[in-house]
C-alpha cells in the first residue's frame, strides 16, 4: 500500500468514509467499535477494488500499531516505500536482470516505470477499470444493469456506463463513478462524475 492509498467502508448500501489507511482505522475504531450491525461492512482498498478485513481488537494505537505501522528506520528503503515481495523468473530472465547495472531489482523498477510512461493514458484506464470492476462485483452485483455496466467499463462506453449506474444508490453510484473516473478519460474529455 502506497501513502496514497485510500480506503471506503460502506455499512450496506451507505458509504461512511473515504481516508487514508490510518484515518480510516481511527474512524472504524471511534465510531463503529464493538456496535452491532445489522447491515453488512465492508472495506474498499481504492486503488485495487479489494475488500480488506481490519483486526479492530485492542485499542486505537494498538491497532494502528498492527494493521499501520509507521515506517521503521534502519537498513533498506523504508522511506521509498520499498516493499520485498517474490518474483518467479526462468534462469535467462535472471541472467538478464542481473547484467544490469544496480541489479535486478532496480532493473525491474526501471522496466516497469518505462512501461507505465509509454502510454500514461492507458495505463490510467488499466488503473481505474480493475479497482472499479471489483468494486461493482462486491456492491453492484445485485442492482440491475451491473452486467451490462461492467461490459460497459471495459468498452469504454461511458454514456451507457453512466446510463445503467444512474438508478442505482446515491452512495454506491457516486463512488462508482469517482472510481471509474481514470476508465473513460478519452471519451469523458472533461466531464467530471
Amino acid at each position: 500500500m502506497t501513502d496514497s492509498s485510500t480506503f471506503t467502508v460502506f455499512l450496506g448500501q451507505q458509504r461512511l468514509v473515504t481516508a487514508p489507511l490510518r484515518d480510516t482505522l481511527s474512524y472504524l475504531k471511534q465510531h463503529l467499535g464493538s456496535q452491532a450491525r445489522h447491515q453488512p461492512l465492508v472495506i474498499f482498498n481504492d486503488q485495487t477494488g479489494k475488500v480488506v478485513d481490519f483486526n479492530l481488537q485492542g485499542t486505537l494505537e494498538e491497532v494502528l500499531e498492527r494493521e499501520a505501522p509507521l515506517p521503521k528506520t534502519g537498513p533498506g528503503r523504508p522511506k521509498l516505500g520499498v516493499v520485498s515481495r517474490e518474483v518467479s523468473l526462468l534462469p535467462r530472465h535472471w541472467d538478464w536482470l542481473e547484467a544490469w547495472p544496480n541489479g535486478a531489482s532496480a532493473a525491474l523498477r526501471r522496466l516497469i516505470d518505462e512501461a507505465r510512461k509509454a502510454d500514461p493514458v492507458a495505463e490510467r484506464k488499466r488503473q481505474a477499470t480493475l479497482p472499479t470492476d471489483r468494486f461493482l462485483t462486491v456492491m453492484g452485483g445485485d442492482l440491475p444493469g451491473a452486467e451490462d455496466a461492467s461490459r460497459a467499463l471495459y468498452s469504454g462506453d461511458s454514456a451507457t456506463f453512466r446510463q445503467i449506474v444512474q438508478t442505482w444508490p446515491e452512495d454506491i453510484r457516486h463512488h462508482v463513478l469517482h472510481l471509474s473516473a481514470g476508465a473513460f478519460e478519452e471519451s469523458a474529455a472533461g466531464e467530471q462524475p
